[in-house]
């Protein structure tokens, strides 16, 4: 008994024993196996992770690199533009983006790649080479001026292939990228799973090896922990990649520009708004000071203040006008901000800007139109008191010429003294034209007879070393405008070309001829026709910014009180009415053309008035009606010397009822429009209540809204009046009645 007992104490110690011994190997077994499954899941991580992070990520900047270039704004795009617009800025973006795409595709190419993802990546590549080198091509037909259809067809690259190969090229990275991430993940989840095995193990012995299984629970606890958060790594890496990326989508779309500096102010970060305002690429800007931008107009003072004001941690908002790459400007209404640290230290400065270039050119247009108004109603106000006295001068130097000796010095003097007065009417037309307070009289005139006439008056008051070739002006050429308007225009554009040659030698050309059926772009073949009116000069020539500007109102170049700056300003505005056209050729030291096309009167009859070298004259009575007491007088000694029986008066309530005494006894009725207490039609609505067909002729100084009387239509004549011109229309009214 005592000895089986023995022996089955012996045996089951044994059995003990060796359980305990199969047991210890085992869990020893277990913990070796354990560990080595625990390492070679760990180097699975280490290395899945390798490859997601260093071959999936860069090659997915490289191919968004490469779609950039691509795509919208990219190389393909700037090319096209630069066909169509033929515009040198995108040149300059074609041939950097292709330099940055050729040093990404550099790299791609060097790391190791599959076939299939080497062929498409050369595809791309031999695309781009091809515009490459159609750009020589490109630029040859932007300076030879080609058509855009020729220079299309000259330089069109089929890039389908390129575009396919660039989409199978995201999906075969797509596929490595998931694939990548599932081994991440795979690994991940087979190391979780491997700790619940570990845990089931640890379990089954507890009972036999408590000291070897609190070791392993306090080792897989760590590891458990360490895989979580592995995994939580992993996921908040991945969600934070996303937010990246959607902030940095937002603000490289932003509308306004945004740009980032270090503390010494060098750009840091540069987004695309800014590149597409600016002109700058962000490979030009990194590293530099926005001083680049800086045009001029804001002291260095003022920018002192901005960084002492920002390294105090403080916002700065206002407005920089900045200089493009190309050339110009653009108003920026911009807000730096300090970007600070925890500590509050200003780690780095924030700039964002709005283009406010159309804004600021709106409130300049709403300006000049204020200002334009402002002439208005100031010529409205000028113009009848500047054309009496005006009509006064041109009265008086009339008569003195009707008494100098014929190429006496008193007679050139006076004839000064007549061509300033004219010049002087001229200005008041412009700016009542200008202003749209004259309306305009089209008819049938010789553009040729004005020309002669306006270059007569200009040889007098054009220096000697001046010279009117005007050969190119003989036949009469008819053209369907204001006899006014159209003196303006020739004696604008022809002062503007003697005023630009100066004190020096030099010629001036003017040509009147009739356009042919091949006409210029932007005029319409009509039934009277076109007549071609140039002006060309050998000065001094104008820049591309003056020409710019040349027709804008009250601009100028010439010195303070040297010019007013509405005389091209009012060309324009009447050619406009006209339905005409002007165009200038002009560039620094060659001179300049000006070219105007104006609707002709072909087969209609002229009814410019004849100069006579006799004035007319007669015995006839005429009243004559002007509240200027100088004008009547000086039309009365002309009217006088001339044989007629002239009554005068300044009071138009007096003189009608000197008419009313005997309304037979006047033959004709001169009378001013303007005049207090009573207006020269309400005069003469009177007057010919008495006498209906009383000849009537009206000398005004502004008529804005035409005259509107009974019976026959009266005569209307703008002061200031040519004596002779009055006395022309006084005798052809009077042998009509006759």
């Amino acid at each position: 008994m005592t000895a089986g007992h023995s022996a089955n104490v012996l045996s089951r110690s044994k059995r003990i024993g060796i359980a305990s011994v199969l047991l210890l190997v085992l869990t020893v077994s277990l913990g070796a196996f354990l560990g080595v499954q625990t390492r070679a899941q760990f180097r699975e991580i280490e290395a899945s992770w390798a490859n997601y992070a260093d071959d999936v990520s860069r090659k997915g900047v490289w191919i968004s690199s490469i779609r950039g270039h691509l795509g919208y704004g990219g190389i393909i795009h700037n090319f096209k533009n630069y066909v169509l617009r033929q515009d040198p800025q995108y040149l300059d973006r074609t041939r950097d983006q292709i330099e940055q795409f050729n040093a990404v595709i550099a790299e791609y190419l060097d790391q190791p790649l599959n076939p299939d993802e080497r062929m498409m990546i050369e595809v791309i590549q031999q695309t781009i080479d091809e515009y490459a080198r159609k750009l020589p091509l490109a630029m040859q037909a932007a300076q030879e001026g080609w058509s855009a259809e020729r220079t299309d067809a000259a330089v069109r690259v089929e890039d389908a292939r390129a575009i396919q190969a660039l989409a199978d090229l995201e999906v075969l990275w797509r596929a490595t990228h998931r694939v990548s991430t599932d081994r991440v993940f795979a690994a991940v989840e087979h190391g979780t799973a491997l700790i619940w095995v570990g845990f089931a193990s640890i379990f089954a012995l507890v009972l036999s090896a408590l000291l070897i299984g609190f070791l392993l629970i306090l080792l897989l606890r760590d590891m458990r922990r360490a895989m979580a958060q592995l995994s939580d790594e992993l996921q908040m890496r991945r969600a934070l990649e996303q937010s990246n990326e959607r902030l940095a989508r937002a603000v490289d779309q932003s509308p306004a520009t945004i740009f980032m500096t270090d503390t010494d102010a060098r750009i840091l970060y540069a987004n695309r708004r800014f590149e597409q305002l600016t002109g700058w690429s962000r490979d030009e800007v990194i590293g530099k000071t926005p001083r680049f931008l800086q045009s001029g107009d804001t002291p260095r003072s003022e920018y002192d203040a901005i960084r002492e004001r920002l390294e105090r941690g403080e916002d700065w908002h206002g407005v920089f006008r900045n200089r493009r790459k190309g050339g110009g400007s653009y108003w920026a209404e911009t807000s730096i901000l300090p970007l600070l640290a925890n500590d509050g230290s200003v780690q780095n400065f924030i700039g964002i800007g709005e283009d406010i270039t159309e804004k600021r050119q709106a409130r300049e247009q709403v300006a000049r139109a204020q200002k334009l108004e402002a002439v208005g109603l100031l010529a409205g106000g000028i113009a009848h008191d500047f054309n009496n006295i005006l009509t006064t001068i041109v009265g008086a130097s009339h008569l003195a010429a009707m008494d100098a000796p014929e190429g006496s010095d008193i007679a050139a003097e006076i004839d000064q003294i007549d061509i300033a007065a004219r010049r002087a009417q001229s200005l008041v037309r412009g700016l009542l034209t200008f202003a749209r307070r004259e309306p305009g009289q089209p008819q049938p005139n010789d553009l040729c007879e004005i020309t002669h006439e306006v270059l007569r008056l200009l040889r007098a008051a054009m220096p000697p070393t001046i010279r009117l070739d005007c050969s190119g002006v003989n036949d009469r050429v008819m053209v369907m405008g204001d006899h006014t308007h159209l003196h303006q225009i020739v004696m604008n554009l022809c002062r503007n070309a003697a005023e630009a040659i100066g004190a020096g030698n030099g010629t001036i050309h003017v040509t009147v001829r009739v356009l042919g059926a091949e006409l210029p772009d932007g005029l319409e073949p009509r039934d009277g026709g076109w007549v071609q009116f140039e002006v060309r000069d050998d000065g001094p020539g104008m820049s591309a910014e003056t020409l710019r500007h040349l027709f804008d109102p009250f601009y100028t170049t010439k010195p303070l009180g040297k010019g007013s700056g509405l005389g091209l300003a009012v060309v324009s505005s009447i050619i406009e009415e006209m339905k005409g056209t002007i165009d200038v050729e002009s560039a620094p030291g060659q001179g300049a053309c000006f070219t105007v096309r104006l609707p002709g009167a072909e087969g209609l009859v002229a009814q410019a008035e004849a100069v006579n070298a006799d004035v007319p004259r007669g015995r006839e009575r005429l009243i004559l009606v002007d509240d200027e007491t100088e004008i009547a007088a000086t039309f009365r000694r002309f009217l006088l010397r001339l044989g007629y029986q002239v009554e005068a008066f300044t009071a138009p309530a007096i003189a009608l009822e000197h008419i009313r005494a005997d309304p037979a006894r006047p033959d004709l009725l001169i009378s001013d429009m303007v005049m207090p207490e009573m207006s020269g039609e309400e005069l003469v609505n009177a007057v010919r209540a008495l006498r209906p067909d009383l000849p009537v002729i009206f000398c005004t100084g502004y008529n804005p809204s035409g005259v509107t009387v009974t019976g026959p239509a009266p005569e209307l004549l703008n002061k200031p009046v040519d004596p002779a011109l009055l006395a022309r229309r006084i005798r052809s009214l009077l042998d009509a009645r006759a």
